[in-house]
């Protein structure tokens, strides 16, 4: 049984230790370990990759001594494992003007073709409750009239939801490191509307259509706390444009036709494990 294991709080000495040496002490193999420890933000926050045999350890064994060594160094402490359920694994769908991707993952998981579950759909806006009222989805809005996300009210709906994957289907806010961190390990998934790593930032379709671009794309990848930390692309489509193509024709297309499909095959990969996330690298899946 993998186990991924994150803990966040303020920084001190000695906090990694009671974590490792209860992760050893059982006999499991640490696969992966990342820690963060910067002096001038106070924070510390850590991912640890493990795997127990479940024959002599079971989950909610591991939970309750996490949340013993959470009380005792003051740091909040996640255990997951895309093992432990028996059901389908539970996502977060984030969005918040743009329809059309978050739709593509609905109708995904209603065709059967994404195999997982949607319990809440989260905006920084309103726009999207239609949209989840459509599809019987539960519906939370997390930001102020200005647009402005409450990220701790984020981080509490996903945990109330017990969530394994979160899913940005065009969230127009970017996700603090303390939140990625909190669920680091390849749980957040992102699609960019634009081809990476040509084309960042908030205007792809624009930037691409100033140097006289014909091919547009997407890119859905995995969000990590440290920017341009690796290689995290999942998966990329592409679309060509006649020469002329108003960049507004360029765009309606790119969100309507390019962007659903290039999330919703990324997103499928992932739940159907043929990627996964290693040291900040996806790798594919070993059968």
């Amino acid at each position: 049984m993998e186990v991924v294991i994150t803990a966040l709080g303020p920084d001190n000495s000695g906090l990694a230790d009671p974590i490792i040496h209860y992760i050893t002490g059982q006999g499991a193999r640490i696969s992966e370990i990342q820690m963060y420890d910067h002096d001038d933000e106070q924070l510390f926050a850590m991912m640890c990759r493990a795997s127990f045999d479940p024959q002599q350890i079971g989950f909610a064994t591991i939970q309750d001594a996490m949340r013993q060594i959470g009380e005792h160094t003051q740091l909040a402490i996640r255990v997951w494992s895309v093992d432990r359920r028996q059901g389908k694994p539970k996502l977060a769908l984030c969005g918040t003007y743009v329809t059309h991707t978050p739709r593509a993952i609905l109708e995904g998981v209603r065709s059967g073709r994404i195999a997982a579950t949607v319990p809440v759909l989260i905006s920084n806006r309103r726009k999207l409750a239609a949209l989840a009222a459509e599809y019987d989805v539960p519906f939370r809005l997390i930001g102020d009239q200005e647009g402005r996300a409450d990220d701790a009210l984020l981080v509490e709906t996903l945990d109330e939801f017990d969530i394994d994957y979160v899913v940005l289907a065009r969230y127009m806010r970017v996700l603090p490191a303390s939140t990625c961190w909190q669920f680091a390990g390849g749980r957040i998934i992102n699609l960019h509307h634009g081809l990476l790593p040509g084309f960042p930032g908030f205007r792809p379709y624009h930037d691409a259509f100033a140097v006289r671009m014909l091919t547009f794309g997407a890119t859905c990848h995995f969000i990590i706390p440290e920017l341009d930390a690796g290689n995290q692309i999942i998966n990329q489509r592409t679309f060509s444009v006649e020469p002329g193509t108003p960049l507004n024709h360029i765009i309606a297309q790119g969100e309507t036709e390019n962007e659903p499909i290039c999330l919703a095959e990324g997103v499928r990969r992932v739940i159907d494990r043929e990627v996964h996330l290693r040291f900040h690298r996806v790798v594919a899946q070993r059968h």
